[in-house]
């Protein structure tokens, strides 16, 4: 099938801008009620809020400047260079930051976002520079997508954003949750009998198995890397490895509903909950759940201990914590109200669950799916849904 011709990104917009950062030692440039939004919230995703606001002044004393509702935002600096995002509410940015406007007479917006998403790979490679990788604007002005007629995208983008709009309702319904479960740990255990985690739970990591064997990758156990950790259930990983890989190397089998916790680099204290048996690597800690401390209130452990073990964490290249540390936090040795805690918080978590797994599956549906479509090897009325 006939591929769709290609355009730059600056022919299809009607403004290209970046932002600013008002001085950071001016405290009332800070805290207002401009959002204003960091690279490292651009991550594929609709931005509706952002973590820090600024004020008018901050607004006018810096190079920062609106930026309109359905705008396509693309990091340009560090870690998240080449991934972008989609403003849902007017706001500002920082200056690594390119902000495209699409004109709505050229493209359509969600289709730019989508056609970015699915050539990520080839727009992070033109970064460029030392410890940091950086994108520059004229870069990202030229860089090229496919051009279908504009109902051709209109009819991809609502297919695409459709599967989208599903995954964001999941989130909100968990992120909810997740809310009425924090409430409810802290009823039960913010003034509570303490002993060390160590004492009453098993504690184990995982490891890497050699990468000149090939043989040792792609079984059938999911073998979870600490940058996958996404503080819900875990569903999916990058890879997967064999028996014979087990047999080899320090990784060993984890039973699932094990809670997770980083211990190296620039994750440690993050944590997840394994929705069925799977192996970690060395970065990796496993809480291992029992019946007195089930996973329910050790996953609630590892959310507000976070912050703890991320102080505690040594090195100065890389910030380290060990098992040893994570075996010393303090934990209820209150069985009743644990007991109490996990018969009101299991329905909430099966919930979680079960949103999390069906958008690991629309997912996939959407990665699978979005490079035919974008490419034009697959046109929209040939999906069976």
């Amino acid at each position: 099938m006939k591929e769709y011709d290609r355009i730059q990104i600056q022919d299809i917009c009607s403004r290209i801008s970046s932002g600013g950062t008002p001085k950071s030692t001016v405290e009332k440039y800070y805290g207002g009620n401009i959002p204003w939004l960091n690279t490292k919230e651009v991550n594929f995703n609709r931005i509706h809020s952002t973590e820090r606001t600024i004020t008018e002044e901050g607004l006018q004393n810096s190079s920062a400047k609106w930026i309109d509702e359905n705008a396509v935002i693309v990091a340009m600096y560090g870690a998240t260079a080449g991934k972008s995002a989609i403003s849902k509410i007017r706001l500002t940015t920082n200056q690594a930051c390119c902000n495209l406007n699409i004109d709505p007479d050229k493209a359509d917006y969600r289709f730019v976002y989508y056609a970015l998403y699915n050539d990520y790979s080839r727009l992070a490679s033109l970064a460029n520079g030392g410890a940091q990788q950086n994108l520059n604007a004229m870069q990202i002005k030229e860089f090229e997508i496919p051009y279908p007629s504009i109902e051709e995208q209109t009819a991809i983008a609502n297919f695409l954003s459709a599967l989208d709009d599903k995954i964001e309702v999941n989130r909100q319904i968990n992120d909810n949750l997740e809310k009425e479960l924090q409430a409810l740990y802290w009823k039960y255990f913010s003034n509570t009998q303490t002993i060390n985690l160590g004492d009453v739970v098993q504690t184990t990591s995982g490891g890497t198995p050699s990468r000149t064997k090939p043989e040792y990758y792609g079984g059938e156990y999911k073998w979870v890397k600490s940058k996958e950790l996404n503080s819900s259930f875990l569903i999916d990983t990058e890879e997967s490895i064999t028996t014979m890989a087990i047999k080899k190397s320090a990784a060993k089998l984890l039973p699932e509903k094990s809670i997770l916790i980083a211990m190296y680099g620039a994750t440690v204290g993050e944590y997840a909950i394994i929705a069925e048996s799977m192996t970690c690597n060395q970065a990796i800690c496993a809480l291992i759940p029992n019946e007195q401390y089930p996973y329910t209130y050790l996953y609630m452990v590892a959310k507000n201990k976070k912050e703890e073990l991320i102080n505690k964490a040594i090195g100065s290249a890389q910030q380290n914590i060990s098992q040893v540390l994570i075996r010393t936090i303090k934990v209820s040795k209150e069985n009743n109200k644990i007991r109490d805690f996990h018969r009101i918080a299991l329905p909430f978590f099966e919930i979680i669950e079960k949103k999390q797994k069906e958008n690991s599956y629309l997912s996939n549906i959407r990665d699978i799916v979005l490079p035919k479509l974008i490419s034009g090897e697959l046109k929209i009325n040939e999906i069976n849904c």
